[in-house]
């Protein structure tokens, strides 16, 4: 699969958002954006694959640790059904740990702790991203 792929770490709060690059090999992230209902939200999202030419979303599922379906991964769920039906084409990516990791990123590069709350959610959706990309491949 080959195309830009917008890459969605949806929170209660805030969704990370991070891009692939045109060939669908490297993330990057992109911003963090702060939720405001499922409306509004879905067409930011929408407006960004347009800006970005894709159709393309990947959420991250945040499935429980023994691999089932939570509330939250309900929530996603619903999300990505909304965008959907906006005709944006959804896939999913077990997404557990992928903040931890990000955390750790952000801790090795000697980010503020104060601050890391600004980066964390757009490099989880980034690592979200590199590990479907790399599962794809």
């Amino acid at each position: 699969m080959a195309g830009r792929v917008i890459a969605l770490d949806v929170g209660d709060v805030r969704i990370g958002v991070a891009v692939s690059d045109p060939t669908g090999t490297i993330a990057q992230p992109l911003e963090v954006y702060k939720r405001v209902g499922y409306g509004p939200d879905s067409r930011y999202v929408k407006a960004l694959c347009e800006k970005y030419g894709t159709q393309d979303v990947l959420l991250g599922l945040p499935l429980n640790m023994d691999g089932s379906l939570g509330p939250q991964a309900q929530k996603a769920q619903a999300f990505g059904q909304v965008l959907a039906d906006m005709g944006l084409k959804v896939f999913y990516q077990d997404e557990r740990m992928t903040t931890v990791t990000a955390e750790q990123v952000l801790i090795s590069g000697s980010v503020r702790r104060e601050d890391r709350k600004r980066y964390v959610d757009k490099l989880a959706a980034a690592v979200i991203l590199e590990q479907w990309l790399a599962s794809q491949s």
